[in-house]
């Protein structure tokens, strides 16, 4: 998983924000890029709660994926970024394993730090989106499908798939992301993984779309949804 931020560019501290707690090992890493999909980063911050996550979408902060007390139980802890300016959402994509990690870094790529397979014993498969300062080029609706008649219905509605299945190797449901960009439609301003489902309600409230389809379908890995900031 660092070769990839490794080979392109990104730099490790040191420190691991999961120490003492006997869950994963958990690292910050950071990254100086000067493309236009890169926009700077001028503050960082930590929740410790759902209430507080849900409050900061609205005022332009960006979460991060991975639960700095990953396997440590404990509460949701994550990371937040604010940037320079307001970024939406341009692109998706996904990837079932960390041989191209690199390549999609260095096109822009920013990661989803948090496997849609966890515990599931399947494939490594993460979610990548990139971000512009346009919102005429922004994505304006993500989806996901779960099933033959779920796929169908998006197709219909002039959606566009990822070809990844987000549930490889697990012997469950074929899971996949879809995206739409019509510009009549709001932009989306930033997307996450929820894995604390007891927060569902909470961010429903502040107005994010919990998409309640679990990337986990089928098997019996971690309930997962993916979140939607408009």
């Amino acid at each position: 998983m660092a070769a990839g931020l490794i080979n392109a560019g990104y730099t490790k501290i040191p420190k691991d924000l999961n120490a003492g707690a006997k869950g994963d090992y958990i690292y910050l890493w950071y990254f100086r890029g000067n493309t236009e999909y890169d926009t700077p980063i001028v503050d960082i911050d930590v929740t410790t709660d759902a209430e507080s996550e849900a409050d900061k979408f609205s005022v332009g902060w960006e979460r991060l994926a991975c639960d700095l007390n990953r396997k440590a139980n404990g509460n949701w802890i994550h990371t937040w970024v604010k940037r320079q300016s307001q970024t939406y959402v341009c692109d998706v994509t996904a990837t079932d394993s960390y041989g191209a990690d690199t390549d999609w870094f260095q096109r822009g790529y920013i990661r989803l730090d948090e496997d849609t397979n966890r515990d599931a014993e399947g494939a490594f498969v993460f979610i990548w989106y990139r971000q512009t300062t346009d919102s005429q080029r922004a994505l304006s609706a993500l989806q996901i499908s779960t099933n033959d008649s779920e796929r169908q219905a998006l197709q219909q509605q002039n959606y566009q798939p990822v070809s990844i299945n987000l549930n490889e190797g697990t012997g469950g449901n074929h899971v996949y992301l879809w995206y739409k960009r019509e510009k009549l439609e709001k932009p989306i301003k930033a997307v996450t993984l929820l894995f604390n489902t007891g927060a569902v309600p909470v961010y429903e409230r502040a107005g994010i779309n919990v998409i309640k389809r679990n990337l986990n379908t089928g098997n019996k890995g971690f309930t997962e949804y993916l979140c939607v900031y408009q």
